[in-house]
């Protein structure tokens, strides 16, 4: 009697990433908000880019202040778009562990970056010039904190590999 050997594989835990996109998007907003204000001298820079994502570029221009409409929609398309990324995070560091999740999710922070204001920048040209260090660097944050929050939360569940090769 042949005993046949069932191989495992890791299932991406999605309750972890989705909080691990919420807690990190607080932490880019805040410190986005922060960098502007002190670069710029306006916290709500950063909230009419992003809400500008949905109502156009006549929210831009100055002065850069509080709106609430617009703060709203910013809130909106800056969660909606942390949970995706932090799904995508999720997706392809689940399997390696806190630092790969730290490291990895601070380079896919950067590639995300790269996305945001190099290709995306084809259909919102207002985000070309928006290019900076300070957005970067909290890309990069924010790819490390989902991460390692999505490592720290994640509970790890395997379920039977679906088997291509036939024997």
């Amino acid at each position: 009697m042949s005993q046949r050997l069932v191989r495992m594989q890791q299932v991406m835990d999605t309750r972890a990433a989705f909080w691990a996109g919420v807690i990190s998007g607080f932490f880019f907003l805040f410190g986005s908000m922060t960098l502007t204000w002190w670069a710029v001298g306006s916290p709500w820079v950063v909230t009419r880019l992003l809400a500008s994502l949905i109502l156009g570029s006549g929210v831009l221009p100055p002065p850069a202040t509080f709106t609430p409409g617009t703060v709203l929609v910013a809130l909106i398309v800056h969660f909606a778009l942390s949970i995706g990324y932090a799904m995508l995070i999720a997706f392809v560091l689940h399997r390696w562990g806190i630092l790969v999740g730290i490291v990895g999710g601070a380079l896919l922070g950067l590639a995300i970056y790269a996305i945001n204001f190099y290709a995306v920048s084809y259909l919102f040209p207002w985000f070309y010039p928006m290019r900076s260090w300070m957005f970067a660097a909290s890309h990069a944050l924010f790819g490390a904190v989902v991460g390692g929050l999505y490592e720290t939360m994640e509970v790890e569940r395997f379920v039977p590999a679906q088997d291509t090769a036939h024997t």
